[in-house]
């Protein structure tokens, strides 16, 4: 195999290593939340409440929210933490070195965490909805918790007082590849211990704070579209004019 062959190869499998790498696991797909300022709102409130004790998001600003609707004021008083301006960047204050301490790594900024999770498996919001909702109590792991998308997850389970404790249930079925054996398959959750929401409740909350992390990631992006939408309609219009003023021009000439 010659060495562009070889790279096509290596590309082509790329959606597939992707894949592998979570473990194998089918992505839900992610409800759009990109045109509801409502929920936008509310995924911006948990992501403030639940995800920057830990993590970064050190590429957005607070008064970049009003984007999405809200008012100075209206950031200043839920979605500020004591001592932070309304203009600075959404950052944590734990220290990276406690945070390696205690989860054995440095949680990752989450900026652009979106974008960074796409793969051949789904795009990042489907990646992120499956995995904020597939976490399970697992008394091997360190924080007492792991995930199906991302197995032995340093993460714990952060919203677990709205989602509840769930434990993994896991059915014997005979190995497609090597015969007599039989190995473990994922079955499903069994409800533990409720949680402060319903399942229903719990799913919606979560697409609400995914599809504030895929705005997050490109804030401008509704602008973009409607922007490319235009200037599409502006070059066809131009095309169509440019076509008639030809045609006009050369109608005498024989």
């Amino acid at each position: 195999m010659n060495f562009p062959k070889r790279l096509l190869a290596m590309l082509a499998l790329l959606p597939a290593l992707a894949l592998a790498n979570e473990g194998g696991v089918a992505l839900d797909k992610a409800p759009d939340r990109s045109n509801n300022l409502a929920a936008l709102q509310h995924g911006a409130k948990l992501f403030v409440n639940y995800c920057l004790n830990c993590h970064n998001a050190s590429s957005m600003r607070y008064n970049r929210l009003k984007d999405l609707g809200l008012s100075e004021e209206q950031i200043k008083a839920n979605l500020l933490f004591t001592g932070d301006k309304v203009g600075e960047m959404m950052t944590t204050t734990m220290n990276p070195k406690d945070a390696k301490a205690w989860f054995g790594v440095v949680p990752p900024d989450l900026s652009v965490i979106q974008r960074a999770k796409a793969s051949g498996a789904g795009t990042g919001s489907d990646y992120l909805y499956t995995y904020l909702r597939t976490f399970y109590k697992d008394d091997t792991r360190p924080t007492g918790w792991n995930n199906l998308v991302l197995n032995n997850v340093a993460m714990p389970h952060v919203l677990w007082e709205l989602q509840g404790i769930q434990r993994k249930i896991d059915k014997e079925v005979p190995d497609p590849h090597e015969h007599g054996k039989m190995i473990h398959e994922f079955a499903g959750f069994e409800q533990v211990t409720p949680g402060k929401l319903s399942k229903i409740e719990y799913d919606t909350a979560v697409a609400d704070l995914v599809g504030y992390m895929e705005w997050m990631a490109e804030p401008a992006a509704q602008t973009r579209k409607k922007l490319g939408a235009a200037v599409v309609l502006f070059m066809a219009l131009f095309a169509f004019l440019a076509w008639r003023l030809n045609a006009s021009y050369w109608k005498d000439v024989k």
